[in-house]
């Protein structure tokens, strides 16, 4: 299976940890990344995610896969990628909510600053997740120090994680993509159920390729064979 990862965002250290955990999450598959040149340095808030649109459907539209994965949690031009790609598209935000349904957790999610949160809440509830939904904590941490890591980056993430879990959350899922890379060291710390949307993608979308293969895929979501 070809696996494309388009990270929204111009920064392509991004583009390299999220391909990295995803070949991780399913070392089956060809998986590669796609960065948006023309895109913001790091998508915050709904108006960098309007200007990263355009660059996503270009590199969607010219890109040979059997699935591909919009790599930023606010699933920047998702609903437009799907509408006119003729192989499955997914977000990693909608991809951690639905595996959060599939364990069966009420979960929370902790993410960057607090320009996201409308975006994202707004997300849940237009996919249906919303009763799930414990909470969504941003960390107040910008999206580029999150791809930075280091001791006060997990420090700062494993507080909000603990904080979430205090609310009654049964997982957490990890509300940026830079985020990723993270995984094992706040899991080790907070001993929380942790879900990166990155990994799951790459499970569900193998799925949803698997669905379309062998049929004929048309712009649209429309499937006939």
């Amino acid at each position: 299976m070809r696996l494309l990862y388009v990270n929204p965002n111009a920064t392509v250290s991004m583009t390299g940890a999220i391909v990295a955990a995803a070949r991780a999450a399913l070392p089956g598959a060809r998986i590669s990344g796609e960065t948006n040149a023309t895109g913001p340095m790091a998508i915050q808030g709904a108006q960098d995610g309007a200007a990263a649109i355009p660059g996503v459907l270009d590199l969607l539209s010219r890109a040979d896969a059997d699935a591909a994965v919009i790599a930023c949690f606010d699933d920047t031009g998702l609903e437009e990628a799907q509408a006119r790609v003729p192989f499955p598209v997914l977000g990693i935000g909608q991809s951690a909510y639905v595996m959060a349904g599939l364990m069966g957790r009420r979960f929370s999610v902790v993410t960057s600053l607090a320009v996201s949160v409308p975006v994202i809440e707004h997300n849940i509830a237009r996919g249906g997740f919303a009763a799930r939904c414990v909470s969504v904590r941003a960390s107040g941490l910008p999206v580029l120090t999150i791809d930075e890591g280091g001791a006060a980056v997990l420090d700062r993430l494993s507080h909000e994680i603990a904080r979430a879990r205090d609310e009654g959350a049964g997982a957490v899922v990890l509300g940026c993509a830079g985020m990723a890379p993270l995984t094992a060291p706040l899991a080790a710390r907070t001993g929380v159920v942790l879900i990166d949307g990155v990994a799951a993608s790459a499970h569900l979308a193998a799925a949803a390729a698997g669905f379309a293969g062998g049929a004929e895929r048309r712009p649209g979501g429309d499937v006939s064979g």
